[in-house]
């Protein structure tokens, strides 16, 4: 993987706060941060549910693999360099939980401060 295209809600302060983090953090795949349902993430990505990645994060291979919440935090710490031995045992399954326990407690913080969001910040229900 050569790239990452990072799709954030621009009307979210949290969102927002997280894109200025990833870009002062040295990168090892360099990140792309496009605002989600825009023009541009439209004209890179036809095919791609736009109105969904509004609600969570996604971020977009260079080959076209797509990563949503869980997956695509892990996929973005993976890119980082501080951050990788991290991704790489977010992604065990003794890291797992942990991974998807910050996800979602992040949208909860994004779904109680973020009132700019117009509705859009769900908390997602965890599976099962």
């Amino acid at each position: 993987m050569k790239r990452l295209t990072v799709l954030y809600d621009a009307q979210c302060p949290l969102c927002v706060h997280l894109r200025h983090w990833l870009l002062r953090q040295r990168q090892l795949v360099p990140l792309d941060l496009v605002p989600a349902a825009s023009e541009e993430a439209e004209r890179r990505f036809p095919a791609l549910h736009h109105e969904s990645t509004l609600r969570e994060i996604t971020v977009v291979g260079d080959r076209g693999q797509v990563y949503r919440s869980t997956a695509a935090w892990i996929v973005c710490l993976w890119a980082l360099a501080e951050h990788r031995p991290k991704a790489h045992w977010l992604s065990t399954p003794a890291g797992q939980p942990f991974a998807k326990v910050t996800v979602l407690a992040a949208a909860k913080y994004r779904e109680l401060t973020a009132a700019s969001c117009e509705g859009r910040c769900e908390v997602p229900v965890p599976p099962g």
